[in-house]
């Protein structure tokens, strides 16, 4: 692949990655507009999903979107008067699912079609990207003593992410599913 086209399908996947993240944090508003157990911590965070199907899909490039939509969303909305937590928000929101999908791409031997990645690997996934979500995120709430940060907020947004992630990624697999079987064309 040429440099410039290469330029161009990362620009591409990094700003689809921005565009579907924000859209499902507005979208997550919408249908779930009382489920926040406190500011970031979520019943139910559809993001979560968008955070680790970028990562699936997209790679480092989707990575580098879910950081720049996240940062967007920490300084402009969640932390606009808190610079720090914005800052270590975004990164470990996108570090988060980056580990997770390298792991899952190791163990799995994944291939950029995704192929590999049956229902029971992705049930796998999910959990270990919450997990690692949420624990990231209260290993920071711990180190900067965080007040509202306590065992229940953990797993709220453990539960919240795996919800998240478990709704995104099997309502794609289910619209995949169905494109496999619709025939375009004559028959």
């Amino acid at each position: 692949m040429a440099r410039d086209e290469w330029v161009r399908v990362n620009f591409f996947m990094v700003a689809a990655s921005v565009s579907i993240f924000l859209i499902s944090l507005v979208v997550n508003e919408i249908v779930f507009p009382r489920l926040d157990f406190i500011t970031g911590v979520n019943w139910i965070y559809l993001p979560a999903g968008m955070r680790l199907l970028c990562t699936l899909l997209f790679g480092e490039a989707g990575a580098a979107g879910i950081l720049i939509a996240s940062w967007l969303a920490c300084f402009c909305y969640f932390f606009p008067n808190d610079l720090l937590r914005s800052f270590a928000g975004g990164i470990i929101s996108a570090l988060a699912p980056y580990l997770s999908y390298r792991f899952m791409s190791e163990r799995y031997h994944l291939s950029s079609s995704l192929r590999e990645l049956t229902g029971n690997r992705l049930l796998k996934g999910v959990v270990l990207y919450a997990i690692a979500s949420s624990s990231m995120h209260h290993l920071w709430f711990f180190l900067v003593r965080d007040i509202h940060a306590s065992l229940a907020s953990w797993g709220v947004m453990f539960i919240g992410d795996l919800t998240g992630s478990l709704i995104v990624l099997y309502i794609v697999k289910v619209v995949i599913g169905l494109f496999k079987t619709v025939r375009i064309g004559p028959k």
